[in-house]
């Protein structure tokens, strides 16, 4: 069955003695690894791209940006994307695996970062002239640090990354401060739900198995989610089933009863009502948009 390509780190052109973590311009990026990010690709790493000079489209799961100088998106591992670029298109973006981060610091993870924090949480970032030559600089400086071969390099390096991160952090706040999930026990407990999600989605869609995965009662676990984005524990399963319905039908060959049953559904019928009551479309009115 065709998928949508996963691109692990290893298969991007990386520094010598490098095996999970990499950083270049976004233009020779673009040129060593012209083959494998042209068609639409999820990384099982995290990205983190800053765009200097340019134009164009950003598509992440189904959600379109503008590229412009100052634009920054910040991308979990499985993310589905694609750019659209102009020809004097330049910036700098780097990418390394939850291991690498996680493994350095024993306080600080991933997640504690508000765009890592849920999926739920948008992935970019409009900085103005002034943060956009300050992150540069960062930018710069881990680009810099990537390319010799200095005592103590991957300490320096980590620390850019968290640096980049943390100053990020304080601006994404700023900009979202209203439309974001926080960090609180409930976002963190519904973090919970989604990582367990993300992992079982295909063969569980019980809300009271993962309730009992997570040490809770279904009905607690709908309070989370209702507080914390305004949906059931059933929709919020349903959700990342059809994101990954629609990846699948957009980029792959199969026909609509074979993704469904790719999904779990051997019902196509059922799943066809599931696929519109959740995106409002059929499976062949949502193809039509695209």
């Amino acid at each position: 069955m065709e998928m949508i390509s996963v691109l692990d780190i290893s298969q991007l052109k990386l520094d010598e003695g490098q095996k999970d973590f990499f950083v270049n311009r976004i233009p020779p990026h673009i040129l060593e690894n012209h083959s494998k990010i042209t068609r639409p690709h999820k990384h099982n790493s995290y990205l983190a791209i800053l765009f200097t000079k340019g134009s164009g489209r950003h598509e992440i799961d189904f959600n379109s940006y503008e590229i412009k100088s100052g634009s920054v998106f910040l991308l979990a591992p499985g993310k589905t994307h694609h750019w659209e670029l102009s020809e004097d298109i330049d910036g700098y973006i780097f990418s390394h695996t939850s291991d690498f981060y996680d493994l350095h610091y024993s306080h600080n993870r991933m997640h504690q970062f508000p765009f890592f924090y849920s999926i739920q949480n948008t992935p970019h970032l409009a900085l103005d002239t002034k943060n956009s030559k300050k992150t540069e600089a960062l930018f710069q400086k881990l680009f810099e640090e990537y390319h010799t071969k200095n005592n103590f390099q991957q300490q320096l390096i980590l620390s850019y990354i968290d640096i980049i991160y943390v100053e990020l952090s304080r601006l994404y706040l700023e900009e979202n401060t209203q439309k974001i999930i926080r960090s609180n026990s409930y976002s963190e407990k519904f973090q919970q739900f989604e990582d367990l999600i993300e992992k079982n989605y295909i063969t569980e869609k019980s809300p009271s198995q993962y309730a009992d995965w997570m040490n809770i009662s279904p009905k607690h676990l709908n309070r989370i989610t209702k507080t914390v984005i305004g949906k059931t524990a059933s929709e919020v399963i349903a959700d990342r089933i059809i994101l990954e319905a629609k990846r699948r039908f957009l980029h792959t060959k199969n026909s609509f009863s074979a993704i469904a049953e790719s999904l779990g559904y051997e019902d196509y019928a059922y799943f066809s009502k599931l696929f519109k009551k959740s995106s409002g479309l059929t499976p062949t009115g949502f193809l039509k948009l695209y």
